[in-house]
């Protein structure tokens, strides 16, 4: 056996064996067949933890059904009268799976895994150079909206047509991927990226007190 196949006993067959019981297990069992016992999460990315495939245009609907059917079998409270080891092994279990929700949950960040987990990290992701020209000058220009708006009538305005933007540029996205077009894919990403971050940046604008946004 080779030990780049070993993670945590694990085996070539996908097996490891119960910490308590020892009784063979698949890699993937949250719990022992055999004794019952909680067992480690298994090294699963967010979909597969899920029992979801890795795909954009993913229902929301799938995605709860998953995410709260496990945390009903795994959240901590059900653990509260075991021993230490299963308490801290279903707290493991419950950030992995809210990790994994959390990400999944949100078409930006989904995006950006996917393009991680096809080998393809978004370009600018941790402030790097953007080569897009076309997204750089629309960048700009909503800037400069957003800092010449009078008052919050126009703010609310340039919110409305960002997200009319996102919701075009979501559907061309969920295209890319299901061509397997990852540089469409990621150039639609970044231009996604832009626009969450204007509209976030534009609602701070009109909910903060003393933001000179005027009604």
């Amino acid at each position: 056996m080779s030990l780049d196949r070993v993670i945590s006993g694990e085996t070539a067959a996908g097996q490891r064996p119960c910490w308590s019981c020892q009784a063979p297990l698949s890699v993937r069992a949250a719990f022992c067949h055999a004794c019952g016992r909680i067992q480690p999460p298994a090294a699963l990315d967010h979909f597969r933890r899920l029992n979801l495939a890795p795909r954009f245009d993913l229902p929301t609907a799938d995605l709860e059904q998953q995410y709260f059917g496990l945390q009903r079998s795994l959240h901590p409270d059900r653990f509260a009268g075991k021993s230490s080891r299963e308490k801290a092994l279903s707290l493991q279990h419950a950030t992995a799976l809210n990790e994994a929700y959390d990400v999944l949950r949100q078409p930006l960040r989904r995006g950006e895994y996917l393009l991680e987990l096809r080998g393809r990290p978004l370009n600018g992701a941790d402030g790097g150079t953007i080569d897009d020209e076309e997204l750089l000058t629309q960048a700009m220009a909503m800037r400069e909206r957003l800092a010449d708006a009078a008052g919050e009538a126009e703010v609310l305005a340039l919110i409305a047509s960002a997200e009319a933007d996102a919701a075009a540029i979501l559907a061309e996205i969920e295209g890319a991927f299901a061509q397997e077009d990852l540089a469409s894919a990621a150039r639609l990403l970044t231009r996604l990226r832009y626009l969450a971050k204007l509209t976030a940046e534009a609602r701070a604008r009109v909910a903060g007190a003393g933001s000179g946004v005027q009604a």
